[in-house]
């Protein structure tokens, strides 16, 4: 079992930076791939990022590569995404989440979900 808590969201003008955690429980963190995902209101929730479980491997969603980066520290069981140059088409709540696998995004190959925390972009 493996219980996320995401932190960092809030309020920021277009072109400004947020750096997201995710908290994890457990002393299996560093076994899992870790994800991000972001639903808008009246939007399905679609994939941002992923980190594999050591953190050697990554991949992004077209509409954050090169202004989004995610991480993981596995001693600290938490994996962060920096966001830059945000923009107010990624406002949405953001959601991390823990999945046994190699990388994936697909939501419904991840296990384990935050509660997810909210990002506003004004432009």
């Amino acid at each position: 079992q493996v219980q996320l808590v995401e932190s960092g969201g809030g309020l920021v003008q277009a072109g400004g930076s947020l750096r997201l955690s995710c908290a994890a429980s457990g002393r299996v963190f560093s076994s899992y791939a870790m994800g991000w995902f972001r639903q808008a209101p009246g939007k399905e929730r679609e994939f941002v990022a992923s980190i594999n479980s050591s953190g050697g491997n990554t991949y992004y969603a077209d509409s954050v590569k090169g202004r989004f980066t995610i991480s993981r520290d596995n001693a600290k069981n938490t994996v962060y995404l920096q966001m830059n140059s945000l923009k107010p088409e990624d406002t949405a709540v953001y959601y991390c989440a823990a999945g046994r696998i190699a990388i994936a995004t697909m939501p419904n190959l991840y296990s384990y979900w935050g509660q997810g925390t909210q990002v506003t972009v004004s432009s």
